[in-house]
């Protein structure tokens, strides 16, 4: 965070006013407990964050998964639809090459 401080033992320290324009950046309405319980939230965060990078060097490339991922999707292919008198064919009730299904709603409109 652009405020953040770092103590000689690398603790980040941020502040309760930063939280306050952390929430109003992200328009949360924090109250005072609230800001007060977060801060020192948000400082355990970011150092969990900074201890891990610290562990990773440079040789190890930045990833989001442990494992590769693949696609695992089929390729789309293009067939032929259903014709209106094939979809139609098994319907109970059809009108004007539609489906024809009980009104829910009134005139009321």
């Amino acid at each position: 965070m652009p405020g953040s401080r770092t103590s000689p033992r690398d603790r980040v320290v941020v502040s309760r006013d930063e939280v306050a324009h952390l929430a109003d950046l992200a328009r949360i309405d924090l109250s005072d407990a609230e800001l007060d319980h977060l801060a020192p939230q948000l400082s355990v965060i970011l150092e969990s964050v900074a201890s891990i990078s610290a562990v990773a060097g440079d040789d190890v490339p930045p990833t989001s998964h442990a494992l590769p991922l693949t696609n695992v999707f089929r390729e789309d292919v293009i067939v032929p639809g259903l014709t209106a008198e094939q979809a139609l064919a098994g319907a109970p009730a059809q009108e004007q090459q539609r489906f024809s299904v009980p009104r829910i709603l009134g005139d009321e409109q």
